[in-house]
């Protein structure tokens, strides 16, 4: 029984994730896009605002697995565990591969790199990116760094973006 429900879990999580996680206790919000290779871990233990976006690959990790030598060593703690919530705020943008570690708070407006591993809290308004994870500016500061490089392409179906970007780029 335990692998077929398995194969269903995995299903539900590639056709509908969002509605999928809700079903396991995730306060997700509205607007949001994760994709179905991102990995929740105890998802009644995370919570994410309105417009975040979790793209492949994303770990919330919600408990800390090196308890398992603390258990191990000391028989009076063969039981335990250690937990720690997850909260990103509104309008975040979390990359690919990242991971989210116990116990951390993304603040809204956020940028998270590729790869990062986000190991305490980011604040408001904040890129931050590396392993571990570090600021290393603010939202503002990207936009005037990029916004002469921004490229209108959203309204646009995918033929006329890939010609688009092959004659400008």
């Amino acid at each position: 029984m335990g692998v077929i429900r398995g194969i269903i879990n995995k299903y539900q999580m590639r056709k509908r994730p969002i509605s999928y996680l809700r079903s396991l206790g995730a306060h997700i919000g509205e607007g949001c896009e994760i994709y179905p290779s991102a990995n929740f871990m105890e998802p009644y233990l995370i919570s994410l605002g309105n417009n975040v976006r979790i793209n492949e690959g994303v770990q919330f990790v919600t408990h800390d697995g090196g308890v398992w030598v603390i258990r191990n060593k000391y028989r009076k703690y063969k039981n335990v565990d250690l937990f720690g919530k997850i909260k990103v705020g509104d309008n975040v943008h979390i990359g690919t591969n990242a991971v989210i570690m116990p116990g951390v708070s993304i603040g809204n407006n956020c940028i998270i790199g590729v790869g990062s591993i986000v190991t305490k809290d980011i604040p408001d308004g904040s890129i931050a990116v590396g392993v571990p994870a570090r600021v290393i500016e603010d939202v503002n500061e990207y936009l005037d760094k990029n916004k002469e490089k921004f490229i209108n392409t959203k309204q646009l179906s995918n033929e006329d973006k890939k010609d688009y970007l092959m004659e400008h780029l």
